[in-house]
C-alpha cells in the first residue's frame, strides 16, 4: 500500500496526543520508533492490536523502542481510547488525514462487503538516523508486538 521503502528517511511529521500535546517525529532521532498507523480509535480489532502492545510494551522498550500510533479521530477519542485500555505510548491524531498520506497508508480497502477509504493498518520501524528500517505490512492484531520484536530478533 505505501510508496515508502526502507533505507529511506521517514516523512517528518507533528501531530496531538492523546493530552493534547504536541508530538514531532524530529524529537525522536536518536532513537528507535514504532510508528504504527491503525483505522480507528475504540474499534475491535485496533483495540486488540493496541492491547497486544500494551501487554507487551517491556519487551519493546528493553529492545530500545518508542511507541507511537496514529490514527484518524478526535483527541479525545483518543485519551478516551488510551485511559480504558491503561496504553503507555502516545496516539497522535491525524484528523486531516496528512500524516496517513505522507506514509501512503490511506486508502480504498475491502470492509465487509464493500469498498471504504480508510488508514490500512501498516507499522513503520524507524531506526536512531530517522530512516525506516522495516515496514510491516500485514500487521497481525493478535501478534503486533511478535512481529517487531521477530524482526528485531532477525535483522
Amino acid at each position: 500500500m505505501t510508496h515508502l521503502k526502507v533505507g529511506k528517511k521517514a516523512p517528518a511529521f507533528s501531530g496531538l496526543d492523546q493530552d493534547e500535546n504536541k508530538f514531532d517525529l524530529k524529537s525522536t532521532l536518536g532513537k528507535k520508533v514504532v510508528l504504527f498507523f491503525y483505522p480507528g480509535d475504540l474499534t475491535p480489532t485496533c483495540t486488540v492490536e493496541v492491547c497486544n502492545l500494551r501487554d507487551n510494551f517491556s519487551q519493546l522498550k528493553k529492545a530500545g523502542y518508542i511507541l507511537i500510533g496514529i490514527s484518524k479521530g478526535t483527541v479525545k477519542n483518543k485519551k478516551k481510547f488510551a485511559e480504558k485500555h491503561d496504553l503507555p505510548f502516545r496516539l497522535i491524531n491525524d484528523p486531516d488525514l496528512k500524516i496517513a498520506n505522507k506514509y501512503g497508508v490511506f486508502g480504498d480497502k475491502l470492509f465487509m462487503g464493500k469498498t471504504i477509504q480508510s488508514i490500512h493498518r501498516l507499522t513503520f520501524i524507524i531506526d536512531e538516523e530517522g530512516k525506516i528500517a522495516h515496514i510491516i505490512h500485514k500487521v497481525k492484531s493478535k501478534e503486533a508486538a511478535a512481529q517487531i520484536l521477530e524482526w528485531e530478533k532477525n535483522k
